[in-house]
């Protein structure tokens, strides 16, 4: 079954709003894991506008799930933070410096041999490596060249067209899914998954190893309450 992690980027931006320690991001990630997620995701941005580097440390010594931690390799602080922790898995995504959210897959031709040599730096100490890529064949093709375990699929294309037509919504990822698995790459996605549009990608998207999911699921659970949240999230990912 599909792995559900939880990003927890929002209930950093919340604590943050405020200053002190209100939500404890520990305490929502422990709540989380305690609740059915099987992982949790956390993406570090120099400002540290949601996420905080000691924050890495803190989760780190306590989450008992697979630790995913989202970020530019192009900033030499993020890898020394990864190196550090030595996270289950690392997710490496193109941002620019300033940037409000994700937005773009990696161009893995055009950086290959870079990728190459940061994949290396990571797989050298045991993480496990998921490249995030646009939905483009060529383009998981190329990111097999790197040496990478994983790719995550970019699916805000999937989640804005879904509305609107699901079954042209769902063609480049599937496309892009069964390149992977010729390949030989495991496959994540993330971006705007939610309780609308989960469980089809799921269904129509062979060998989805784990969807990584934060703002919709921590928005949910303004309504429906964290625990109830995640129940319905690991249903859509069961039906």
């Amino acid at each position: 079954m599909t792995r559900l992690s939880v990003n927890i980027n929002k209930i950093a931006t919340l604590r943050n709003s405020r200053g002190g320690n209100v939500p404890n991001l520990v305490a929502a990630a422990l709540a989380c894991e305690r609740f059915g997620a099987e992982g949790i995701t956390v993406h570090p941005r120099p400002d540290e506008r949601h996420i905080r580097y000691k924050d890495v440390f803190d989760l780190k010594a306590e989450i008992k799930t697979e630790f995913n931690i989202e970020g530019n390799c192009q900033e030499q602080k993020f890898v020394e933070l990864v190196l550090a922790n030595k996270p289950a898995q690392v997710t490496l995504v193109p941002d620019a410096l300033g940037q409000l959210t994700s937005n773009h897959g990696w161009d893995t031709i055009k950086n290959k041999t870079y990728l190459q040599e940061m994949v290396k730096v990571f797989k050298d100490e045991g993480i496990r490596v998921s490249i995030f890529v646009d939905p483009v064949e060529d383009m998981v093709e190329a990111a097999a060249e790197t040496g990478t375990d994983r790719i995550e699929l970019y699916t805000e294309g999937y989640a804005a067209e879904f509305g609107f037509d699901k079954n042209q919504a769902i063609e480049p990822y599937f496309k892009a899914a069964v390149k992977a698995r010729e390949v030989g790459l495991g496959l994540n996605a993330g971006h705007d998954l939610d309780l609308n549009n989960l469980a089809y990608f799921n269904q129509h998207i062979p060998d989805l190893m784990e969807v990584s999911i934060g703002h919709a699921l921590i928005s949910d659970a303004l309504y429906l309450g964290l625990e109830e949240t995640i129940k319905r999230y690991l249903a859509a990912l069961k039906a």
